[in-house]
């Protein structure tokens, strides 16, 4: 691989671009095709053969699917392309969503055998979601049963109508098409009678338009013309500004050492440079780059330099997690897919407590795990997609630490709001301490996490203080009261605080902090006001049609909703979303009442109120007073020394008095006050 300098002398454009796509849809072939077209390897290698260039790993090569992101980079014609090659297994969708916020460019594949699967949706909204530019390639054009047009025609119907055949870019019905996408496209089509090349590639960027090809990658067929496309598109290199990158992956290297893959967006990122940052905490960290590495698949290259546009890894930096920004980058959002299974782990003649350092570690790598640890049980919890996810969990356990492990049933994951306004508070006042806060807990609509604001007036306290408050109410996820499940779906706002002007310390405010909004979250569930979500899918289900009676009997006991199912033929398809926790073994239901016929489609569509609350409540056997390190109780001070006063009395002890009807609605602006909400 020639240096830095070199290449960015040879190169005048450049992207980091995204190859996707849903299991056996040939993503790894298409890959092998490109590196072969851009004659950066000499034979192309296969996944049936075990000698893909960039499923190396032992685990991707004997399962024969991507599990962990590669990258690589090629040049074709004068751009330099570098490619972020995604698993396709929905088991390691979040590996893939990771990458998104770093592309400039992204590949779907299709198969032409499979069409649009529930998980090509995943990663369609997905992109839409992280607003990248995508080109769509058809795969496996060369089967017999292989339809190209009726291929196009569900891309549109079910992705999105601006899917256009690129090779048919001159024709006038491709050409009106891609004028209907934005106005000056059509007042460009009236006035010329065409769309130009360039308005095109405008579109595309914009995600007007979506360019659709068509290939064979087993026999070579298409790349030439992607790799064009993708040129096209691709954009001079950043001009020099602020450093800033993005970290979208952290792994370990050949010898173990911890390796944080990022993006540079602006400026150079250096070895040896000095980088700073916060933890998911709030601990500021300050960490030396140690070596910058550039690679192509399993090889890479040492270089002292890395300019903006490109991806390289990094050593040296300890602390960072997928997802953190470096230098002026801004913070990233919360991801969209998540594990909605939790399991126990299961030592097979080794300690616990080394399981669950070494897990610890995979966490670093994959934060989605969830790893946790109950000191009263003395096990250890961890979250998962799936089997598959399963699978390789034990064997990076085994292959890296010598650890064999096993899992217990899955136990469903499930997440606590509220569903009226009500105010906690939180005293902190043992001898020589002091800090009281008061925090207005509101609903919000589903899929908004938590939210943090003040609307606490700076003369009744200080800047720094309520900066401090937020930052305790945002560093640790909250248990809800019902089950002990997280809390979502809520804004948490300052209203009103005190502190001491000789005793008051950091951690009081944690302190305070924390018993404020377990005192709120008591209230509500005293009052009713409290919901127990639980995980949905949306569903596809594909059966013969002389089952379909069986099917929509089994949906109903499931609890699941959907429409009318549709008659294509001799099979029927249904629609609909039902619970995880009735649904997450139906496919192999499915599978065998059809006989293999019959095809589940399920993704997860987000939180809904618990089909059946009452009953999930009652089995978990919560006591929320009894969970003593998320106590809702306070402590108070008389005589010199201090008393616990429970959460019930506390609002009548309290030191402030706020005026409720003070309260004003929520402003975004508010947001910048902590710079983000």
């Amino acid at each position: 691989m020639p240096t830095t300098k070199t290449q960015a002398r040879a190169t005048t454009r450049q992207a980091v671009v995204g190859l996707l796509a849903h299991v056996d849809a040939g993503k790894t072939t298409l890959a092998e095709a490109l590196l072969y077209q851009s004659g950066a390897i000499r034979v192309a290698g296969r996944v049936d053969h075990g000698d893909a260039q960039l499923d190396f790993d032992p685990i991707e090569r004997d399962r024969g699917i991507t599990v962990f992101a590669k990258q690589m980079a090629i040049e074709w014609s004068d751009t330099r392309l570098m490619f972020l090659d995604t698993p396709g297994h929905v088991d390691f969708c979040a590996e893939a969503e990771r990458t998104l916020q770093v592309l400039d460019l992204a590949v779907l594949v299709v198969g032409a055998n499979d069409g649009v699967q529930g998980h090509t949706r995943t990663l369609w909204r997905l992109l839409e979601r992280y607003n990248v530019p995508t080109i769509v390639f058809v795969n496996k054009l060369d089967l017999a049963q292989a339809d190209a047009g009726a291929v196009l025609d569900e891309l549109q119907r079910k992705l999105d109508a601006a899917c256009y055949d690129h090779a048919r870019l001159g024709v006038s019905q491709v050409q009106e098409q891609l004028a209907t996408a934005d106005d000056d496209a059509l007042e460009e089509y009236l006035d010329t009678g065409g769309v130009s090349d360039e308005r095109v590639r405008s579109l595309v960027r914009r995600r007007k338009a979506f360019p659709v090809l068509f290939g064979s990658a087993l026999r070579m067929e298409g790349a030439d013309a992607l790799l064009d496309v993708l040129a096209e598109l691709s954009v001079a290199a950043p001009s020099d500004g602020p450093f800033s990158a993005r970290v979208y992956k952290v792994g370990r290297g050949r010898r173990g050492e911890r390796v944080a893959f990022v993006k540079v967006l602006g400026g150079t990122l250096r070895a040896k440079a000095l980088l700073e940052g916060t933890t998911a905490t709030g601990d500021r960290w300050s960490n030396k780059v140690d070596q910058l590495r550039l690679y192509n698949g399993e090889r890479h290259e040492v270089v002292g330099e890395v300019p903006a546009g490109w991806v390289c890894a990094a050593t040296g930096l300890l602390h960072v997690a997928p997802g953190d920004g470096l230098g002026a980058a801004c913070e990233t959002r919360p991801p969209a897919l998540a594990p909605v299974l939790d399991y126990k782990v299961e030592p097979h003649g080794c300690d616990v407590h080394a399981v669950y350092q070494a897990l610890s570690e995979l966490a670093e790598e994959d934060p989605l795990l969830g790893v946790t640890w109950s000191e009263e049980l003395q096990e250890v919890r961890v979250r998962l997609m799936g089997a598959v996810q399963q699978e390789v969990v034990q064997r990076l356990l085994l292959d890296r630490h010598g650890l064999e492990v096993g899992f217990g049933p899955g136990s469903i994951l499930y997440a606590e709001t509220i569903c009226a306004p009500v105010t906690g508070v939180g005293h902190f006042e043992p001898l020589r301490h002091y800090a009281e806060v008061h925090l207005l807990l509101e609903p919000l609509p589903a899929g908004s996490g938590v939210a943090f604001g003040t609307q606490c007036p700076e003369d009744d306290l200080d800047r720094n203080w309520q900066r401090l408050i937020l930052t305790n109410a945002m560093e640790r996820p909250h248990r809800g009261t019902l089950v002990g499940a997280p809390v979502t779906n809520m804004r948490i706002t300052l209203v009103a605080g005190r502190a001491h002007a000789k005793h008051t310390e950091g951690g009081d405010f944690r302190q305070a902090t924390y018993r404020a909004i377990r005192q709120g979250l008591m209230q509500a569930r005293e009052q009713g006001q409290c919901v127990l979500l639980e995980p949905w899918y949306a569903f596809e289900l594909e059966v013969p049609a002389g089952v379909v009676g069986r099917a929509l009997t089994d949906l109903q006991r499931m609890s699941a909703r959907f429409a009318a199912p549709v008659v294509d033929g001799e099979m029927a398809l249904v629609v609909g979303e039902g619970p995880v926790a009735t649904m997450r073994d139906y496919a192999l239901q499915v599978s065998a009442y059809t006989s293999g016929q019959g095809r589940l489609f399920a993704e997860l569509a987000g939180y809904e109120p618990c089909h059946n609350a009452d009953e999930v409540v009652e089995q978990s056997a919560y006591d929320p007073r009894a969970d003593l390190p998320n106590t809702p109780d306070s402590v108070f001070c008389s005589h010199g020394a201090g008393y616990t006063v429970p959460w019930d009395q506390v609002p009548q002890c309290a030191h402030v008095t706020p005026n409720p009807a003070g309260y004003r609605p929520w402003r975004e602006a508010d947001a910048a006050f902590f710079g983000r909400s």
